[in-house]
């Protein structure tokens, strides 16, 4: 058993997307897509994470894939990529996809990236507020010892 963090990062199937839709980043394409989403995969996991890609269609069939995935082992983190958060036009996708996750990955944290070769940077922010939060809480339970305690005016 590993105590690699899982992460699933779910996106648009690069192939089945319109680059020249002005709610995609000019210059983009789908070569570009998959080398950011190798560059970031390979990132992860040097990093020591367990990371899987999930990509799916425009609704069709998405909820359904992302489900599947989501059963198949418990996830640290779920990513839900730009492609299918910053288009309008995918906008009740991305609804859609964050509801299938919070049903099916409750216990998962959720990050966001703005292009496929930051997704590494998203997962990162996550970690790192999370050590924050224990850090805070851990020096919020050393000041609760009875020297710290308010005393009561008599």
């Amino acid at each position: 058993m590993t105590d690699a963090k899982s992460v699933l990062v779910v996106g648009l199937d690069p192939t089945l997307i319109d680059f020249s839709d002005p709610g995609y980043p000019p210059g983009m394409s789908a070569e570009k897509v998959f080398a950011g989403i190798n560059s970031s995969e390979a990132e992860l996991t040097d990093l020591g994470y367990n990371v899987q890609t999930c990509l799916t269609d425009f609704g069709e069939t998405a909820e359904t894939v992302v489900q599947r995935k989501l059963e198949q082992q418990p996830w640290d983190c779920v990513m839900i990529g730009a492609g299918v958060r910053l288009n309008p036009a995918n906008f009740t996708l991305f609804e859609k996809l964050v509801n299938v996750v919070h049903e099916y990955a409750p216990q998962a944290k959720m990050c966001f990236n703005q292009l496929p070769a930051d997704t590494a940077a998203a997962e990162r922010r996550e970690a790192t507020r999370k050590r924050w939060r224990m850090s805070i809480t851990e020096t919020a339970s050393r000041r609760s010892g009875p020297c710290c305690r308010r005393r009561s005016r008599a």
